[in-house]
């Protein structure tokens, strides 16, 4: 065996090459992964993933060929359908998720989709969606109809039923937030208490790497990537496909609302040049004012437009803004004014104004708001406010909880936490900061 060879062998190698042999497509989802063998006390484990690659125990030679291709088709799926990287954004959205709770979840929604093929053994102790949705939630369902309407943070939703207890961040505190340590332990509720019985033999496989988190571009483009390859994978193998039906639970591909905020800041923000009647257009200059013997009717050209553009940002004190969202978000509106020479009028309030302050382009400072409000939010002396100061385009950081009694000319985007995606804006464009 060549050098090139020996340090391309891994200890899933001959399950690799089962699975594309049997489902080329599907199965050559594993070639965009990386595989690592593990040493030392990391070899108990059996296999496991961090979301980019697959960690092989030294246990996991000593299985049968068809477990082996079982064990690494699933760790695949995870990896291709983002679920390490998924609980990490689902805790950081509530705070607490139990990692094995929702490997439980994770792991159903694999089994099912792998669960027709005939040339891999899953293990005895797997835990399938069918069997999961009956045993804690009393829902009968067909593997087929689950895969079709369930994803893991909808099915993990649905079962973390645990107490309330002592938890990392709670909602509406205002200190920072970091919802991946350890959290002390809630007690199980009978949904989530049935289903941590269900899996309870099985390891859990999923290792996420808080501290590998990447830019919100990167993470979307992954995710589109891994959509992509799905999909394209489904349609090679059709009957013989790893997928399955499995569809509900495809990589969610977003784009970052830093770049949403980003474009609609710069068509409002972008300056307009003004008519000049003191100057003529380039086409009568190029004509000399006639065609032919006719005097050409007098044409004004443009100017570059004096007026400086002004962006209004509302911030609503009463509503939830954890630290580090705020501070995302101020970095990216100090970023938007300052490439566009834009002035910026910061005003700050609940259920009235409670501060108002006037920045220089690319002098803002929103990273020092004091979120000192009081219990209730109206947003019409908020508005009221920003309109006296004329601005071209105004954001409104908020929880959308309040009455609206002004609508303004100019156009509003309403940037919510995820937590209030589903609020309904009165006018305007809502914008869910994830």
């Amino acid at each position: 065996m060549s050098e090139t060879e020996t340090l391309q062998r891994h200890r899933g190698t001959r399950a690799i090459q089962r699975m594309v042999e049997y489902a080329p497509s599907t199965g050559g989802l594993a070639l965009w992964v990386r595989h690592h063998d593990r040493t030392g006390d990391a070899e108990t484990q059996t296999i496991a993933t961090d979301g980019n690659a697959i960690f092989y125990g030294q246990v996991f030679e000593t299985l049968p060929l068809p477990e082996q291709a079982g064990l690494v088709a699933h760790e695949v799926l995870h990896i291709a359908l983002r679920h390490p990287q998924r609980y990490l954004d689902l805790a950081r959205l509530v705070g607490d998720v139990d990692l094995r709770l929702f490997t439980i979840c994770a792991d159903s929604i694999v089994n099912s989709a792998l669960s027709h093929l005939t040339w891999i053994r899953l293990p005895s102790s797997a835990v399938y969606l069918d069997q999961l949705l009956a045993s804690a939630l009393q829902i009968r369902q067909t593997p087929e109809a689950a895969l079709l309407e369930w994803d893991v943070e909808r099915l993990y939703r649905a079962i973390d039923d645990r107490r309330a207890g002592s938890r990392a961040g709670r909602a509406g505190s205002r200190e920072p937030q970091d919802a991946t340590r350890p959290t002390r332990r809630r007690a199980d509720g009978p949904r989530a208490a049935a289903a941590r019985t269900l899996g309870a033999a099985r390891e859990v496989d999923l290792v996420p790497d808080a501290g590998a988190d990447g830019a919100p571009h990167d993470d979307a483009e992954l995710a589109r990537e891994w959509s992509e390859r799905i999909l394209r994978a489904q349609t090679g193998d059709g009957a013989y496909s790893m997928l399955r039906t499995l569809l509900a639970d495809l990589p969610k591909t977003r784009t970052p609302w830093e770049q949403v905020l980003r474009t609609k800041l710069a068509r409002a923000l972008s300056a307009r040049p003004s008519i000049s009647w003191s100057r003529p257009a380039r086409s009568y200059l190029a004509n000399q004012g006639r065609i032919g013997s006719h005097r050409l009717p007098w044409e004004p050209g443009h100017a570059a437009s004096k007026a400086v553009p002004r962006l209004a940002v509302i911030v609503d004190v009463s509503g939830s803004i954890e630290d580090a969202l705020m501070e995302r978000f101020a970095r990216e509106i100090e970023a938007i004014t300052r490439r566009r020479e834009a002035g910026l009028v910061l005003i700050v309030g609940d259920d009235r104004v409670r501060r108002v302050a006037r920045f220089e382009p690319g002098r803002s400072d929103l990273r020092r708001i004091e979120f000192t409000g009081g219990g209730g939010t109206d947003f019409t002396p908020l508005l009221e406010e920003a309109d006296a100061h004329n601005p071209d385009i105004a954001v409104v950081l908020t929880d959308l909880q309040g009455p609206v009694g002004f609508r303004p000319r100019w156009p509003v985007i309403w940037a919510v936490p995820e937590a209030y995606q589903a609020a309904v804006p009165p006018f305007g464009r809502l914008l869910v900061l994830r």
